[in-house]
C-alpha cells in the first residue's frame, strides 16, 4: 500500500463557491475544480436557498472533472473523502449552503466504499493556507499560531493549537464586531456598480493609487475591529468626488491598515508568534504588501485564499493517515500482548 499513489477527495460547497479537490498521497494537487455561484448585476449576495440550488446543478459537473482527473493521471483510486459540514467547528455552527456538499460527499464515499470525514470550512482554509505556504509543520508543532480568516463571511483572528496532523482546536481571539471586510469591499463595489463579488475589480481599479494615499485611522481596540465606519467614509468619498480608483484604495487600505493594527497588538500579547493570513479577502496583494514587513508571517499561495476544497482535502489526508497509524499502533499491541 505504502508504494501505491492513492488520491483523498474533498468536497467544499460555500456560499461563494461548488469547489472539489483531488490530492494524491504524496501530495500533488491532482484536480482543483471550482464554480462560482452567480449572483445577478447589483445584488450583494445570494440568499441559503438559492446557494443551495446553485450547488446541487454544480455538483455533476464538478464530480465530473474529478472523475476526469482520475482517468486522465492515473493517480489511483479515492481513499477516503473530507467534507466541509459547517462554516466553524463550533456547536450550533450551520449553514444550509453545506449540506449539498455533505450529500456528495457521503455519496461518493459510500460508493467508493471508504470513510468519509467532517472538517469545517474555516479549518479548510487554514489548512489550505498552510498547505500552499509550505508550512504544514505547523500542524505537527507543539506551539501555538495565530490565523486570521478575512472573508465576505467572517473576519477573525484565531489562536489555533496544534492536536497532531488535521486535529487541532481553533479558539476566536478578536476580528470584526460588526462588518466582515469581505462585505465592505463587496457593499462598495456594487456601490460603484461592480460585479459581485468585488474583490479582484476593486483592487484592479485601485492600482492607480498609492497605498495610503486617503488615510483615515482604523477602528482598532486590542484585537478586534469595527469596520462600518468605513462604509459610510466611502459612500460620502465617492458621492462627493466620483474617483472610483480613490474610494476603492481607501477601501483596501482601510482593511490593510486595520490588519496591520490588530497583528501588532497580537505580537505583543502573544510574542513572536507565527501568523498564517486566509481568506478570500487575503488573495488582495495590495492588504498583503501591508503586512509582510512583519516576521513570522505567511500567506496562502496564488488560487488558495479564495474558497477552495483543497484545504478540505489535506485534512482528509492527514485525518486518514493518522487512523491508519492508530490502528497498525494498535494492532501491534495485540499481537505484542498475544506473544509476550
Amino acid at each position: 500500500m505504502e508504494n501505491k499513489i492513492f488520491s483523498y477527495l474533498g468536497i467544499d460547497t460555500s456560499n461563494y463557491t461548488t469547489s472539489a479537490a483531488l490530492l494524491s498521497s504524496d501530495e500533488k494537487v491532482v484536480c482543483d475544480a471550482r464554480v462560482l455561484l452567480e449572483v445577478a448585476d447589483g445584488a450583494r449576495g445570494l440568499r441559503q436557498s438559492d446557494a443551495v440550488f446553485a450547488h446541487v446543478k454544480n455538483l455533476p459537473s464538478v464530480m465530473e472533472k474529478i472523475a476526469a482527473a482520475l482517468s486522465d493521471t492515473g493517480e489511483g483510486e479515492i481513499i477516503a473523502v473530507g467534507y466541509s459540514s459547517a462554516p466553524r467547528g463550533i456547536d450550533g455552527s450551520y449553514m444550509p449552503c453545506f449540506l449539498p456538499g455533505v450529500a456528495a460527499a457521503h455519496a461518493a464515499a459510500a460508493a467508493a466504499g471508504v470513510p468519509a470525514y467532517a472538517f469545517s470550512h474555516q479549518g479548510g482554509h487554514i489548512a489550505a493556507a498552510l498547505y500552499s505556504a509550505g508550512k504544514l509543520s505547523l500542524l505537527d508543532s507543539e506551539e501555538k499560531f495565530a490565523a486570521f480568516h478575512v472573508s465576505g463571511g467572517t473576519t477573525d483572528v484565531l489562536l489555533v493549537t496544534p492536536c497532531g496532523g488535521a486535529d487541532f482546536t481553533i479558539e476566536r481571539i478578536g476580528g470584526t464586531l460588526d462588518l466582515n471586510a469581505g462585505q465592505l469591499v463587496d457593499r462598495v463595489g456594487v456601490m460603484m456598480g461592480l460585479h459581485f463579488p468585488c474583490g479582484p475589480e476593486l483592487e484592479k481599479i485601485a492600482s492607480s493609487r498609492r497605498i495610503g494615499e486617503y488615510n483615515r485611522k482604523p477602528n482598532v481596540n486590542g484585537l478586534s475591529v469595527n469596520l462600518s465606519g468605513a462604509e459610510n467614509i466611502a459612500e460620502t468619498l465617492w458621492k462627493k468626488t466620483g474617483d472610483d480608483a480613490l474610494v476603492a484604495a481607501f477601501v483596501l487600505d482601510f482593511i490593510g491598515a486595520s490588519l496591520d493594527e490588530i497583528t501588532k497588538n497580537l505580537r505583543r500579547e502573544y510574542g513572536p508568534i507565527n501568523i498564517i493570513y486566509a481568506g478570500g479577502v487575503m488573495s488582495c496583494a495590495r492588504i498583503r504588501e501591508t503586512l509582510k514587513k512583519h516576521e513570522n508571517v505567511y500567506f496562502a499561495g496564488h488560487g488558495y485564499s479564495s474558497d477552495n476544497a483543497v484545504g478540505t482535502a489535506v485534512l482528509c489526508k492527514l485525518r486518514h493517515e493518522a487512523e491508519i497509524k492508530k490502528v497498525r499502533q494498535d494492532n501491534h499491541g495485540h499481537e505484542f500482548k498475544r506473544n509476550p
